[in-house]
């Protein structure tokens, strides 16, 4: 009973100088990470560090570690619009550790009232940086400035933040699509880079599927015979590329705009991932190695406008290797039935 009294009277000891000692120790100085996307970084340490501390009379360095409070100083750190989340903790040695998450842009938003701002992938409006010149997708004609929607505007701005991140990471739309213009049906027409069209994206559904079938046209039409012929590509019907065509246009600008396209499906071998690795309909699965055709079949509507309809053919699928499949003994063919002639 009393070793127990003495091991319990020790462990107290121990606590009280152990709380007593920590209640003793300072800060030895300030480490701050800033965690951003590649080397753009919109905010830097000083800016963090006066969050911190405001009053450069009462500076950290030196304070006792008891008369910080972690959260109240993480609160403050998130408050900035660029932070998307703070973590702050002293380590073994007193240091004050802050590690900060950014906000990343996805998009460049231009409102109807002339606005403009960015956004992160959860819709949230960031401000324009004076630092640095952001590449982003940019979208144009935007129906309101306010950042809580309801109802269209809201599943628009959900479209938005779904296919901008699909535009960032491949190289070769970033550098084809040079603005997305919203139409008042809450629709996308893009304007290329290379080629003189517009395209007719239709709502921001299946967008994979549209870039995929938009990527195909290029590839194998704009790569081999120009774009300057067609004004219009519309890629929003299912399976489908439907061009309206234009009036002639000159050779010189027809064979630039086919080095200029090949140049940049050149440059899309670059990609993280093989764009010709997506599906483009639940019927019809595409791999690099045989990828889909589009066939032209012409369409004259009635009011004498010529347009091209590509449309997919799949490539057909081989059957498997003879050893993989079971092997049918051979038909034997039934003798046919021979009528008797009456006794006459």
């Amino acid at each position: 009973m009393s070793l127990a009294i003495v091991t319990a009277a020790g462990f107290l000891v121990l606590v009280v100088s152990a709380i007593s000692k920590k209640n003793h120790k300072v800060c030895t100085g300030v480490e701050i990470k800033i965690n951003g996307r590649d080397h753009e970084l919109f905010l830097n340490r000083h800016e963090v560090m006066n969050i911190i501390a405001p009053d450069k009379n009462n500076l950290p360095k030196g304070r006792p570690l008891v008369s910080f409070d972690l959260k109240k100083i993480e609160a403050s750190i998130e408050q900035n619009v660029w932070i998307r989340d703070a973590q702050v903790f002293f380590d073994n040695n007193g240091v004050l550790r802050v590690t900060v998450a950014e906000r990343i842009p996805v998009a460049r938003i231009f409102t109807v009232n002339g606005n403009s701002f960015y956004i992160d992938s959860s819709g949230r409006h960031l401000p324009l940086s004076s630092r640095m010149a952001v590449k982003l997708p940019v979208y144009s004609n935007f129906p309101v400035d306010k950042e809580t929607l309801y109802g269209t505007d809201s599943i628009l701005m959900q479209q938005i933040r779904q296919m901008s991140p699909f535009i960032l990471a491949n190289p070769f739309w970033m550098a084809q699509i040079g603005q997305i213009d919203i139409t008042p049906q809450r629709s996308f027409e893009m304007i290329p880079v290379v080629g003189k069209h517009v395209i007719a994206f239709g709502d921001g559904t299946d967008y994979e599927q549209k870039f995929h079938r938009l990527f195909l046209f290029y590839q194998q039409i704009g790569a081999k015979a120009g774009l300057d012929k067609y004004s219009i590509l519309n890629v929003q019907y299912d399976n489908q590329v439907v061009a309206t065509k234009k009036g002639t246009t000159g050779k010189i600008d027809s064979l630039q705009a086919i080095k200029n396209i090949q140049k940049l499906i050149e440059a899309s071998k670059q990609l993280p991932y093989d764009t010709l690795s997506t599906t483009v309909d639940n019927n019809i699965a595409v791999n690099a190695s045989a990828a889909p055709t589009l066939t032209i079949l012409k369409e004259r509507q009635r009011n004498a406008v010529v347009k091209d309809s590509f449309h997919y053919v799949p490539t057909p699928t081989h059957p498997p290797p003879l050893k993989n499949r079971a092997v049918l003994p051979p038909k034997k063919n039934k003798p046919k039935a021979v009528m008797k002639k009456p006794a006459g």
